[in-house]
């Protein structure tokens, strides 16, 4: 298995450099997964380029990547995103979010509701079930995953823009499969079998 951390900190500063931001790193055992974004959001071309400048770091660094062939696929976050840092968890401060702990917190591993706080140590939200008073503190220890939640039909979202229809989602939806398929068939990417 590769290692999740040390591929982030060799891909983020290569990333950077082409105005592109590393949002996540996914590794398993025949597959490493970068999603990325930048201002305006990720299209084909911005996901072939980040193919082509992560391949050779990659190469470069097999300590790094799971052991033998692996596929490298690059692309969108997408609408509803993990959150795993500081940084991420701030800049959806007002957005519906889907946490679900380690252990218990409240009776419940599943907590649903808007996120209004994010430091070093804790994450808070608003439960969607309590009044506008009540609020949850988790400290990063116990979340084992939290993502965004699309809310269909909400005004705006934290770019002020109307959430997509549910038509333009599935054709963003084949976008990025079309964009992580472009990243496969990149020529310098890992291709398991190929």
């Amino acid at each position: 298995m590769g290692s999740t951390e040390g591929i982030r900190e060799l891909a983020a500063p290569a990333l950077a450099s082409t105005g592109v931001e590393l949002w996540d790193v996914e590794v398993s055992r025949r597959l490493v997964r970068v999603l990325i974004d930048r201002p305006g959001g990720i299209d084909l071309e911005g996901c072939a380029q980040a193919s082509r400048v992560l391949s050779p770091l990659l190469d470069g660094r097999p300590d790094l990547v799971p052991d033998g062939s692996y596929q490298l696929e690059v692309s969108s976050p997408g609408a509803e995103r993990t959150l795993r840092t500081v940084d991420q968890y701030r800049r959806y401060i007002g957005s519906p979010v889907l946490v679900k702990t380690n252990v218990p917190v409240g009776g419940s591993r599943r907590h649903q509701g808007t996120l209004i706080h994010a430091d070093e140590d804790v994450v808070r939200i608003q439960p969607a079930d309590v009044g506008p008073d009540a609020s949850l503190e988790l400290r990063h220890d116990q979340i084992e995953r939290s993502r965004t939640v699309l809310v269909w039909g909400s005004t705006g979202n934290r770019d002020g823009r109307r959430a997509p229809s549910r038509s333009a989602k599935s054709r963003t939806d084949t976008a990025g499969s079309a964009a992580a398929g472009a990243a496969l068939a990149d020529p310098d990417s890992k291709d398991a079998g190929s």
